[in-house]
């Protein structure tokens, strides 16, 4: 689901790359090595790798790699536990995204897809060569098994994403079928396309459901080599990987292990880095960056530090309010809450005038909403007019901006007006509600490098009578508290991708608002947002698409249901000069899996 296609778009019975029908009785309609979201797939099917990997690429070494907290599960799919970074490895999906489209997938453990032009089913014919990492073979069992076991104990936004296949045919060994509820969801064809496959026969007896450090049976290019339980895991390359030579897959996985070390502090995980015991690093705290990246190490070029521009959607990263609150409910406090965040004194004064204002939930592409609603957008929008604020029609949403000399007078005086609005009173420099009771706020945070952000806005806020604390946990708490909705208010980033679809369900429905586990962490329910989130799903072109993720864009903004932050359009990385990348990086995305090892130089001591 990650560049965002031209203009002209084809029509939809041309969506797919057809490949020649095979004499097979399983077969209805053209076989194809690949399926789009929109348009046509950009590699055909006689197409060998994908533009941004390296042939030559020396396949040895080692990547190691800082991770922070701990862990204490290796599946990545169910709401319990704290799932170790880079367990992706382990397991093949169906089809593999591209780096370098919007949301096109081609062939892994499914060498062919078929799908009918009104998508309202799919099949998929699976590789015979397709294996396990102990050479056991994989069968449309074992992907109807998956598929179960994640509808009745995987995380929610995956039932979420499945609650639309009606029916399961395993019709051979190497052949299944999902049949869908009606042909309005033009994504669920790709939706299934990335599902992973677990081994039906590895699972038996074992409660799917639970976190543990037993370790899965997985057909990916890598398996666990080695772990101590929350410290450290070494993922070991499979040099009998059954798919290494297909065409998604060569030119990459080339490091031999990718190993993660686990950091409580994030300080302390940059100091290892330095050292040299840690090979490679993405930053995202611009100080650091601005001024930490400095020494010999660096002069000298053994450490490499580069910002790479990409065309990334950046989602929203805010401080999120629990609606479920009932000091929260009104959107008069939390748009006064807001004004009392000084972003650009916060810029200047920490971030070295590093960020953006993000002033939409698709910042950094063309999903973003932007002026006032017009044409078929606007249309889009009509019927919900008296559901709206008036001015959502008629003005541009914009973020109030202070000079950025810390002085937030005007912006008090507007907050303590707002908070009036809705029934608090300031007296005797308490913003009080009707019983005497102090209006406060508790913010999560698992970091505590964090705190720098929080302070001066606690301050700010101190100044229209509101109390505040800052409660740091580790990781592990920090992502028990919000599956359980157990906060105030949060940070984080809610990604996206450039073609958003049935994720905004879990993000947003409000089936979703009280499920723990869900993306709906803020707890919305809003049958417009409903509504709008039915509009992207069933998007029918792109042009549909990108008209009614505006609309979303839009009503989420008018509705203050967040505090926004910040994004940047472009990667901060630094690694050691025995890291090599590629000289092509795809579109959307760092594609660490494409980049290598050149040499077996230690890093200390250099």
């Amino acid at each position: 689901m990650n560049k965002l296609l031209r203009t002209a778009l084809l029509s939809l019975s041309s969506l797919l790359f057809t490949l020649p029908v095979l004499a097979t009785s399983n077969v209805s309609e053209p076989l194809r090595h690949a399926i789009a979201m929109h348009g046509e797939p950009a590699y055909g099917k006689s197409f060998t790798h994908f533009d941004y990997v390296n042939l030559n690429a020396p396949r040895t070494g080692s990547l190691r790699r800082s991770a922070m907290g701990s862990f204490d599960n290796f599946n990545a799919y169910i709401v319990k536990g704290v799932t170790a970074d880079g367990t992706g490895y382990l397991f093949d999906t169906l089809m593999q995204q591209s780096g370098d489209e919007a949301f096109t997938l081609y062939s892994l453990v499914a060498e062919f897809i078929e799908v009918p032009d009104d998508r309202s089913w799919v099949r998929f014919h699976l590789n015979p060569n397709a294996r396990f990492s102990d050479g056991s073979e994989l069968t449309a069992s074992d992907v109807e098994f998956t598929f179960n076991v994640l509808i009745e104990k995987g995380v929610p936004q995956l039932r979420a994403q499945y609650k639309e296949v009606t029916r399961v045919e395993v019709e051979s060994k190497s052949v299944i079928k999902f049949s869908f509820k009606d042909n309005k969801n033009k994504e669920l064809a790709l939706i299934l396309a990335q599902l992973p496959v677990f081994s039906e026969k590895d699972w038996q007896g074992k409660n799917f459901a639970k976190a543990n450090l037993n370790i899965p049976l997985g057909s990916g290019p890598y398996t666990i080599k080695s772990f101590d339980a929350g410290r450290s895991i070494d993922y070991q390359r499979n040099d009998d990987y059954w798919a290494k030579d297909l065409p998604v897959n060569r030119g990459r996985y080339n490091f031999k292990h990718i190993i993660f070390d686990y950091y409580k502090d994030g300080s302390i995980a940059f100091e290892a880095f330095k050292a040299g015991d840690v090979d490679f690093r993405a930053e995202n705290i611009s100080k650091q960056w601005a001024t930490g990246y400095q020494g010999k190490q660096f002069i000298s070029g053994k450490i490499i530090k580069e910002e790479i521009q990409h065309q990334n959607p950046q989602g929203m990263q805010a401080f999120w309010f629990n609606l479920r609150r009932d000091k929260f409910k009104d959107a008069n406090v939390r748009k006064a809450l807001g004004l009392m965040f000084d972003f650009e004194w916060t810029n200047k004064t920490l971030f070295y005038g590093a960020y953006k204002r993000s002033d939409s939930f698709f910042s950094n592409s063309e999903l973003a909403a932007t002026g006032i609603p017009k044409g078929d957008e606007l249309a889009l929008l009509a019927p919900f007019k008296a559901q709206l604020p008036p001015e959502l029609f008629t003005q541009v949403y914009t973020l109030d901006k202070t000079k950025g000399d810390g002085r937030v007078r005007k912006q008090q005086r507007q907050a303590i007006k707002l908070f009036k609005q809705a029934g608090w009173t300031l007296k005797s420099g308490k913003m009080l509600d009707a019983d005497g009771k102090q209006f406060s706020v508790e913010f999560l945070v698992y970091s505590p490098s964090f705190e720098r952000v929080i302070q001066p806005f606690r301050k700010n806020l101190q100044r229209i009578g509101v109390a505040s604390e800052i409660r740091i946990v580790d990781v592990s708490q920090y992502v028990n508290r919000l599956n359980n909705f157990d906060f105030d208010i949060y940070s984080l980033i809610q990604a996206q991708s450039l073609s958003p679809g049935n994720e905004q369900l879990s993000m947003w429905g409000s089936e979703f608002a009280n499920m723990p586990g869900t993306r709906n962490r803020i707890g919305l329910q809003d049958p417009v947002v409903d509504a709008l989130v039915a509009k992207v799903i069933n998007a029918t072109d792109r042009d549909g698409l990108i008209t009614a993720t505006k609309a979303l864009d839009r009503v989420l903004l008018w509705k203050n249901l967040v505090i926004p932050q910040w994004h940047i359009s472009s990667y901060r990385v630094a690694y050691w000069q025995q890291i090599h990348r590629p000289e092509k990086l795809p579109k959307y995305g760092l594609a660490i899996d494409s980049w290598w090892h050149q040499d077996t130089t230690s890093n200390k001591g250099n």
